[in-house]
């Protein structure tokens, strides 16, 4: 099971939305059968193996294992990832596009920058996956406080400073077999952490 799965297909995403479905996914994190999930989330066997069903045919749960009961067959299931996210591609004719208006100050343009790193790094999840090899990524989460509005100003461009300069140093466009990589750097106000 993978801890986090990106979901790029339109028709995915939307089988993922579904309330009933979304419980189910949460149950299945461990395996569990059609007949075990009806009990927890109250609904009869049969309306549970019809999501079963659809979020296996999305890719979204697998057989775990097959379990042989009197005459029949009981599969159990289990959900292909921990949690997953939804790729800006889902929605691809309307998805953020950062180039649109490239404001780095404003929240919107973030938010566009976000996708495209969704969507970025899921493309990079599923290629890596189909070969069979790993991404190598960098990343860093931290949190500041700053005093006043004046230090956080000052702070936004040192960093922007120090980037720059990094990029520059170490940014080679003639570098033969070189590999392009994205660099996001982000300053946002910190948001209550979930119960």
């Amino acid at each position: 099971m993978l801890e986090v799965a990106v979901i790029e297909d339109p028709a995915a995403a939307e089988v993922s939305l579904d309330p009933v479905r979304v419980r189910l996914l949460a149950e299945l994190v461990e395996p569990n059968s059609a007949t075990t999930l009806a009990a927890k989330v109250g609904l009869p066997r049969q309306k549970v193996n019809y999501h079963l069903r659809t979020l296996e045919q999305h890719g979204l749960v697998e057989l775990a294992e097959e379990r042989r009961k009197g005459n029949m067959t009981e599969r159990v299931m289990r959900a292909t990832a921990a949690s997953y996210v939804i790729s800006p591609l889902a929605l691809a004719a309307v998805q953020p596009d950062p180039e649109r208006s490239p404001d780095r100050l404003s929240a919107r343009w973030l938010l566009a920058l976000a996708a495209r790193l969704v969507r970025d790094v899921g493309n990079l999840l599923t290629g890596s996956a189909r070969a069979g090899k790993r991404v190598a990524t960098f990343a860093i989460d931290g949190e500041v406080r700053f005093a006043t509005a004046r230090d956080r100003a000052a702070f936004a461009e040192e960093l922007a400073s120090a980037v720059t300069g990094l990029v520059a140093k170490y940014h080679d466009e003639a570098a033969e077999g070189g590999r392009s990589h994205r660099v996001v750097v982000a300053v946002h106000p910190s948001t209550p952490k979930e119960p």
